[in-house]
């Protein structure tokens, strides 16, 4: 007889809402053979393309350069957190792009035409990417006109509408000085290790309360061993990455200093926490995946799709306007070009290179800010082989081609399981 058998009935109970490490691991696994392979695409993609470009680029492992890293991917990063949320309704946003061009064009238009206070100016940009999003929302859900054609023209109107702010083609520059530090400047080196501190303690403290949640409700929790290994591992990279940006990375320090963590690093970590927080612990965010999962079977249960897909897309559009912010704060400008070229298709694909569905019903902002990762590693590391535009799009394409087929795939097997 097994020593599980020969417990006590409590004894049993307790052990199965505590289980090992090993049965988190083995719970895991099976998960993913099940289909449901989370971020773990991204993470090893990332961690591939990482190693390939420090070995045949020294200079990617540089403290400079992976400063740069964070600078380069954060609007693409910020627009991908918006999109999750119209993804996981198994909608999509073609002009998240360009409405972030247009919401930077007000930034820039109110600055420097109106001369108004900076967070009065980022409030009207907000302001304005909300409003596009009750707009194309309205559209969807009232109007009952498929995402696609109505983000298609908002994708082509949008273009118009940035010409039309900036005078038909004028480059307005960007001078307050707040604005243009959030892409520019860098965080105290003693501030960063404070953020640094904060976060671990937080995500410990989250980690612990909702295994110490479960327990209490009789449903399995994780053990605190698994618990330190997540929180070992955070505070293990984290602290990494904030010792090398508060190292010197200028070429002349005499002259001018450059150390600590960007600004723009908090921002996102600020909003990864906010919206992480609204889809897991709010009945928006549970109405949200819901309605993802199966439209009819939601709006019989008594929830309010056409108001949950309204404000998907106001968040989406709210966080292309801050995308398109932090574009002006690192050109210091705005010209008809912010928010065009690649921007949507990076967003989307980062989105997506993350782990969200196309489908909707599965993803987290975490993805987002893993495939931004992902995206910007890509663009920046082929950047220092000297490989060209074309290159970029050809790799960027099929690492997208092979997420897409891996989501496909996994929903597949899912389905084949029984999970869906």
């Amino acid at each position: 007889m097994s020593k599980v058998k020969e417990l006590p009935g409590e004894a049993v109970i307790a052990a199965a809402q505590s289980p090992s490490i090993a049965h988190s691991v083995r719970a895991y696994w099976e998960r993913v053979r099940g289909g449901d392979m989370g971020a773990l695409p991204a993470v090893l993609g990332l961690a591939v393309l990482c190693t390939v470009f420090a070995v045949a680029r020294p200079a990617f492992v540089t403290s400079i350069n992976f400063a740069n890293l964070f600078t380069q991917g954060a609007n693409v990063t910020l627009i991908a957190m918006g999109l999750v949320f119209v993804l996981l309704l198994g909608e999509i946003d073609l002009s998240a792009g360009f409405a972030s061009g247009v919401c930077a064009a007000v930034l820039a238009v109110t600055l420097a035409s109106f001369g108004l206070p900076w967070y009065v100016c980022v409030l009207a940009a907000v302001a304005t990417g909300a409003l596009i999003g009750v707009v194309l929302g309205t559209l969807v859900a009232k109007v009952g006109i498929p995402s696609f054609v109505v983000t298609l023209a908002a994708f082509l109107a949008f273009q118009g509408l940035v010409l039309v702010l900036v005078n038909e083609g004028t480059n307005i520059s960007v001078r307050d000085s707040v604005i243009v530090a959030v892409a520019n400047k860098n965080l105290p080196p003693l501030l960063g290790w404070i953020l640094y501190a904060v976060c671990v303690a937080g995500f410990a403290a989250v980690q612990l309360r909702r295994a110490r949640s479960r327990s209490g409700r009789g449903l399995v929790a994780d053990p605190l061993s698994l618990i330190a290994a997540r929180v070992g591992a955070l505070a293990l990279i984290g602290g990494l990455a904030v010792y090398v940006l508060n190292l010197e990375r200028s070429r002349n320090p005499a002259l001018v200093s450059l150390t600590g963590v960007p600004i723009v690093v908090p921002v996102i970590v600020v909003l990864l926490v906010v919206w992480t927080l609204v889809l897991r612990r709010t009945a928006f965010g549970r109405h949200l995946y819901a309605v993802g999962g199966n439209t009819e079977a939601a709006r019989r249960a008594g929830i309010p799709v056409d108001r949950i897909k309204i404000a998907a897309f106001v968040i989406c559009s709210a966080m292309a306007a801050v995308g398109g912010i932090v574009a002006a704060s690192r050109a210091s400008s705005v010209d008809p070009n912010t928010g065009g070229s690649s921007v949507l298709l990076y967003a989307v694909g980062a989105a997506v290179i993350g782990g969200t569905s196309l489908f909707g019903g599965k993803g987290r902002v975490l993805d987002a800010v893993l495939g931004g990762a992902v995206v910007a590693v890509i663009e920046n590391g082929m950047g220092l082989m000297g490989y060209g535009a074309s290159v970029k799009y050809l790799v960027t394409g099929s690492v997208l081609l092979l997420a897409a087929g891996v989501d496909a795939l996994a929903r597949k097997r899912a389905a084949a399981a029984g999970l869906r």
